[in-house]
C-alpha cells in the first residue's frame, strides 16, 4: 500500500522538518518531500501536527506485561514483550536472559524460532546476558550459574542458536582470546558487561574488536582516578558504544550527563525492563520506579524507550533530536543488517508518533 504520512513535524534522524511527507510503500519508505507535492496514487495519513519519528530499539529487555521470559519461555511471552515495546514507540527488541542454565538458553532459541514461525514481529534475536560473567559485578543474576567459556560450550550455543544467538553480555577478563574470536566469527554482537576488568584489559578487549558496553556504570569497575577501569576505557576509547539506563535510579541524572558530554554519538538507551515474578530463579519485586529481589537488590527497571527520550530531555537537558536518535539511529548502529533508526529512502517504515508533551499517539510498523 502506498501511504503518505503528513500533517505533522518529522524527524528524520538528522533534524525535525516542517511542511514534509513522508512517502512508504509497505513497509519500506518511497522518499520525504514537501507536503504539497504528495502524488494523487498515496492514501494520506493525518498526523494531526504530531511529531512523526523513526521508531525505537531495544537492545536490552527481558519481558513486559506480566511475562519474563527466562521465568516463561514461550511464544506468549514475546508477544507480551513486543506489546510493551510498542506502548514505549519501540518496534525492534532484543529480548534478554541473563544468566542461567545451558538448557535455559537452548528452550529459548527454541521458542525465538517459534515466535518467527508463526509470523511474531520486531524482535531482532536473544541477547544472553552471561553467564561468563565476572561473579564480583553479578548484580541480580544467579551466582550458581556464572561460569569460565570453554570452547565446547560456546560452540554449542552457537551451533544450537544458529539464527537466533545474536548478542552476548560477557567479561572480557573471563574469557580468553579464542572465545572472543569464535563468537565475533560467528557474527555475535559482543558488550563487555557484568566486568571487573582494569582499565587496560577492557581497553585491549575494545581494541580487539568488542564493539560495545552494556549498561554504563552499572555492574562494572568504576572510574577511579588511580585504575580508571572498565567505565573510563569506555569513555577514553573512540569507537566502543555503550548502553545506558536513563531512569534516574539505575544512573543519577547527572551521571547520564557527564557521560553524554564525553561519549557523544556511542551513547545510546536501553531499557533493562522486566517483569514482576514471584517464583522461579529471578524474582523481580516491582517497587514503584524500579523492581527489585526480594533481598533489595536492584534487577531491572519499569522504563520504556519513549520514558527513556523523556527523562533525557527533561533531567539530563539532551536535546529532544538527540535524545530520539539515542534511542533509535545510534542502537541502529549495532544492528547494520538491518535499515533501521532514520526516515530516509529505503529504510524500514516504522515509526513512533508523539505529541509536545512527549507523550505516545500512535506506533506504525
Amino acid at each position: 500500500m502506498l501511504t503518505a504520512y503528513t500533517n505533522g513535524k518529522i524527524f528524520t534522524g538528522n533534524s525535525i522538518e516542517n511542511n514534509k511527507a513522508v512517502l512508504t510503500d509497505n513497509e519500506v519508505i518511497v522518499d520525504v518531500i514537501d507536503a504539497d507535492k504528495i502524488p494523487t496514487q498515496y492514501r494520506t495519513e493525518d498526523l494531526d501536527g504530531f511529531t512523526l519519528a523513526p521508531a525505537f530499539i531495544d537492545m536490552q529487555i527481558y519481558g513486559g506485561n506480566g511475562k519474563l521470559f527466562s521465568q516463561e519461555i514461550s511464544v506468549e511471552s514475546l508477544k507480551a514483550t513486543y506489546d510493551y515495546c510498542l506502548h514505549g514507540g519501540c518496534t525492534h527488541f532484543m529480548i534478554t536472559m541473563a544468566t542461567n542454565s545451558i538448557e535455559k538458553f537452548l528452550q529459548g532459541f527454541e521458542v525465538v524460532r517459534a515466535y518467527w514461525q508463526e509470523g511474531g514481529k520486531g524482535l531482532l534475536g536473544l541477547h544472553l546476558e552471561g553467564p561468563y560473567i565476572n561473579p564480583t559485578k553479578r548484580g541480580a543474576h544467579l551466582a550458581n550459574c556464572i561460569k569460565v567459556p570453554s570452547k565446547e560450550e560456546v560452540t554449542l550455543l552457537l551451533k544450537k542458536g544458529e539464527g537466533v544467538f545474536k548478542m552476548m553480555t560477557l567479561a572480557p577478563e573471563q574469557c580468553d582470546d579464542a572465545i572472543i574470536e569464535l563468537l565475533q566469527k560467528h557474527n555475535i554482537l559482543i558488550s563487555a558487561g557484568h566486568t571487573n576488568a582494569t582499565y587496560q584489559q577492557a581497553m585491549t578487549a575494545f581494541n580487539k574488536g568488542i564493539p560495545a558496553a552494556t549498561h554504563l556504570f552499572n555492574a562494572m569497575s568504576p572510574l577511579q582516578h588511580r585504575e580508571p577501569g572498565v567505565v573510563g576505557a569506555i569513555m577514553n576509547h573512540p569507537l566502543v558504544m555503550s548502553s545506558i539506563v536513563c531512569d534516574g535510579v539505575h544512573v543519577d541524572y547527572a551521571a547520564v550527563h557527564i557521560a553524554k558530554q564525553v561519549l557523544q554519538q556511542r551513547l545510546f538507551f536501553i531499557t533493562d525492563a522486566v517483569a514482576e515474578t514471584t517464583s522461579g530463579e529471578y524474582q523481580h519485586l516491582f517497587r514503584g520506579d524500579r523492581y527489585a529481589l526480594p533481598d533489595g537488590t536492584l534487577s531491572g527497571s519499569a522504563l520504556t524507550m519513549l520514558q527513556c527520550v523523556k527523562n533525557a530531555v527533561t533531567h539530563v537537558g539532551v536535546s529532544l533530536e538527540e535524545a530520539l536518535r539515542m534511542a533509535s539511529a545510534y542502537p541502529a548502529k549495532l544492528v547494520p543488517y538491518k535499515k533501521l533508526g532514520k526516515i530516509e529512502k529505503g529504510y524500514q517504515a516504522d515509526f513512533v508518533v508523539f505529541d509536545d508533551l512527549l507523550e505516545l499517539q500512535r506506533v506504525y510498523c
